[in-house]
């Protein structure tokens, strides 16, 4: 069991529920806190593989003698602190789904944006979480682990893109809330935008140096001062679709660059 004991809590009063409750569902208290929630076994071993430090672990009464949970709590330092939470009070604070009831309160990091040659995807008002989860997820999938995002793009570690990158955040160094003129002046990559405007198809576009892939907003596209200073690159569409979706969009500019450096 838990080598900590507490005594279960079953008041929605007490600070600690609050405090979660509040980053579960507000962006303006993650914000304010620099903190943020991760729900379900699979991104608390995520963030565990990372050594990425927990907080605060909630579980749910009925789930500590899970034998996932008590997998998760064998693998904590021993000054992390573990709440015990009446099922009644899980449930009623949890935005998961069914799943096993353990969720863990986090630090969001708060980076300053270095000069950057490497590879990096920028996030130009991506405003869909599920999108930049899924962004996020490619990206440390093929190596990429720079991700820029602006300031109106979606929360890069609020819950639902936590859930939607699958723990990609803890593979990756993500700078937040970046004006436009800070990623022109630190990014020193060559900055790549996909186009409908352009004959320059991705895959005769040399992608074997460090780029920048930016993807912008899902209804307006990449911001004109960020494409004036960028390189169009087209995404062929034989059967004339308008466009595609910015993570699939995304997904494929990613994988192009790597299959050319290792699977040509």
């Amino acid at each position: 069991m838990i080598s900590n004991p507490t005594e279960l809590i079953t008041s929605d009063k007490n600070a600690t529920v609050k405090l979660a409750k509040a980053l579960l569902t507000q962006a303006r208290q993650r914000k304010k806190q620099a903190q943020t929630v991760i729900e379900g076994i699979h991104l608390l071993d995520a963030a565990l593989r990372s050594d990425y430090s927990l907080v605060q672990v909630l579980v749910a009464e009925s789930a500590q003698s899970h034998s996932e949970v008590q997998q998760i709590l064998s693998r904590l330092p021993t000054y992390t602190s573990v709440l015990i939470l009446s099922d009644s009070l899980y449930s009623s604070i949890r935005t998961l789904g069914t799943g096993v009831d353990i969720m863990a309160i986090i630090k969001i990091p708060a980076l300053d944006l270095p000069v950057i040659e490497s590879d990096c995807l920028i996030l130009n008002d991506v405003q869909d979480s599920g999108n930049v989860g899924t962004l996020l997820r490619t990206a440390a999938a093929v190596g990429i682990e720079t991700v820029l995002c602006t300031i109106n793009s979606a929360q890069a570690w609020s819950p639902k893109t936590l859930r939607a990158g699958m723990g990609a955040q803890f593979a990756l160094t993500i700078y937040e809330n970046l004006a436009i003129d800070d990623i022109l002046a630190k990014v020193k990559s060559p900055l790549l935008a996909t186009s409908s405007h352009t004959d320059t198809l991705i895959y005769d576009y040399d992608l074997s140096k460090p780029v920048a892939w930016i993807m912008g907003h899902e209804g307006q596209g990449v911001s004109d001062e960020l494409m004036q200073c960028a390189t169009p690159i087209a995404l062929p569409q034989p059967n004339g679709q308008e466009s595609l979706n910015v993570a699939i969009a995304g997904s494929l500019c990613l994988y192009e660059t790597l299959r050319q450096r290792s699977y040509r």
